[in-house]
């Protein structure tokens, strides 16, 4: 019997073997054993479990690979590939949520109580003026500026969070407030012309962009570029840091729970909508007096006299709207507003988690190539 299992497996007779208990033998016979069994064709060709076994062994190192390269990148690296992310997606969600918009700055326009019933009433009365291209006035401004200022406002957070995330000192929960008021800080001065020149042109300024914004160097000069910076950077860091911090506490909170390492488009959409509403709601007032500065006209300008220019400052606009509305005045086009700043965090969050992990791995795998290449 011994006979006929060594022949079977291929190992040499025992009848050969003087000393079948000694341990060199034994080890002999192993050694024989071993390489019979790896070098033996798979009996079975439709079986591939030794291929299936050698192609994730294969992948491990590429995964990992990745992951290296992932935590490889510099400060300024993560910074460009946030802004690459941040112009896509600031250009597609201000285009598609500029109609909103456009209502919204009507509504918070001096006078519009003396002009428009409400929001539909606003709606209506700018379709029947101008028809659909009504809602689009200024437009081009918009694609221009909103990618700019996205681009920096991102690129500038994700630098921020980058390098504050290394600081052992700082507490980590203050870590997304303070990206998104210095994104905030240095993209408003790109977002304050551009939101200067299409604000006058939804309150009624005559021409085009590029004719609005002639008009105002020539009368005041690139200082007149930005009227309302003050307001702006009064509204925009509480709403920066309002937004940026909840969708990023709520995007932890979500991961966590998940357990994965990116957010869900559903995931992204709902915590960006619930974000860009808490910020909205508590910042309109704000937004109005940053408007009411904005929107001043000069006679020759204005459409009807209810946009005429006379405010001087934040606080003299803010007693007059008391004076001539009431607390009532600081909430103008809240519905609106708040809309808008949900649909618009819903739609901007969601493209730049997109669009940011796009460019990331198309950056990763051209980062990788020449170490494939050296490799091969």
């Amino acid at each position: 019997m011994d006979t006929r299992i060594s022949a079977s497996l291929g190992l040499p007779s025992p009848s050969y073997n003087p000393h079948p208990q000694s341990l060199t033998d034994f080890n002999s016979l192993f050694t024989h054993l071993a390489s019979t069994l790896i070098s033996s064709p798979n009996p079975n060709p439709k079986s591939n479990s030794h291929l299936s076994f050698a192609s994730t062994s294969l992948k491990l190192p590429k995964a990992n690979a990745q992951k290296a390269l992932l935590k490889s990148l510099s400060d300024l690296e993560r910074a460009l590939i946030g802004a690459a992310g941040g112009g896509i997606a600031g250009a597609f969600t201000y285009v598609c949520l500029y109609p909103l918009d456009t209502i919204k700055t009507k509504l918070q326009t001096k006078g519009a109580f003396q002009i428009y019933a409400n929001t539909f009433d606003a709606i209506a009365k700018t379709f029947q003026e101008k028809g659909i291209l009504g809602f689009y006035s200024g437009v081009s401004a918009v694609i221009v500026g909103s990618t700019a200022s996205s681009a920096v406002y991102f690129g500038t957070c994700e630098l921020g969070k980058s390098i504050l995330s290394k600081l052992d000192q700082y507490p980590s929960v203050l870590v997304p407030p303070t990206a998104g008021a210095m994104g905030n800080i240095v993209s408003s001065a790109i977002m304050v012309p551009k939101e200067l020149i299409t604000q006058r042109m939804q309150a009624g300024a005559k021409g085009r962009s590029w004719e609005v914004l002639l008009r105002i160097l020539e009368k005041d000069g690139v200082l007149g570029l930005y009227a309302g910076y003050s307001a702006t950077l009064l509204r925009n860091l509480p709403a920066g840091v309002l937004s940026y911090s909840s969708f990023e506490y709520l995007k932890a909170a979500v991961l966590r729970r998940t357990g994965k390492t990116h957010l869900e488009p559903v995931q992204s959409v709902c915590c960006g909508a619930l974000a860009g509403a808490i910020s909205a709601s508590i910042t309109t007032p704000l937004d109005v007096v940053k408007t009411r500065l904005m929107t001043q006209l000069q006679g020759s300008e204005a459409v009807n006299k209810v946009a005429a220019a006379m405010y001087s400052g934040v606080a003299a606009t803010v007693k007059q709207i008391l004076k001539d509305e009431g607390w009532v005045g600081l909430s103008r086009g809240m519905g609106p507003r708040v809309v808008h700043s949900a649909c618009f965090s819903a739609l901007g969050y969601f493209a730049f988690e997109t669009a940011r992990l796009a460019v990331l791995q198309q950056y990763l795998k051209r980062k990788e190539l020449p170490k494939v290449s050296v490799a091969t």
